[in-house]
């Protein structure tokens, strides 16, 4: 791991009063990173639905019915470079309009591995929690079983029982 020296791993060299301050200053830088986000998209979102009074854009945008924003000539932007030739405008613009390069089987291929890791794991989960026939719980009462009724002993089932 790069710069693994810059860590102060928590095995006994620090008391728990310094880790438990080094774990609130990183939660309050956390929650700082986090705002500073947030007002850069509230801010960028501002800007790009700001209306402009450009020459050139603005009566092609109002003959397209779109509003006169700067995102709506940032689009417009890329579609003329996608018109151009620009393969990585056309790439943005198919991918951001919900297109998308990949393949319907790819698509199909990609819901049929998450059903069967989903049924795989739902499968999985019964065994642990015995509720699959033949299950571990299951296989340890089947023992226990056979053992008392070799010994001679009753098996009893229900509440005081199995």
């Amino acid at each position: 791991m790069a710069n693994e020296r810059n860590l102060i791993q928590y095995n006994g060299g620090l008391s728990p009063s310094e880790a438990r301050e080094n774990g609130r200053k990183g939660g309050k830088a956390s929650g700082e990173a986090r705002r500073k986000k947030a007002d850069f998209r509230k801010t960028l979102n501002a800007l790009l639905t700001a209306e402009i009074d450009s020459p050139e854009w603005s009566p092609v945008l109002e003959a397209l019915g779109l509003d006169s924003t700067l995102e709506s000539l940032i689009n417009a932007a890329m579609i003329k470079e996608a018109a151009k030739g620009n393969v990585r405008a056309y790439e943005v613009i198919a991918k951001y309009s919900g297109q998308s390069a990949q393949t319907e089987a790819e698509d199909m291929e990609h819901e049929v591995k998450v059903k069967g890791m989903t049924l795989d794991n739902a499968a999985k989960q019964k065994v642990v929690n015995g509720e699959e026939k033949g299950g571990f719980s299951a296989s340890i009462i089947e023992a226990y079983k056979k053992r008392r009724e070799a010994e001679g002993k009753e098996v009893k089932e229900g509440k005081d029982g199995i």
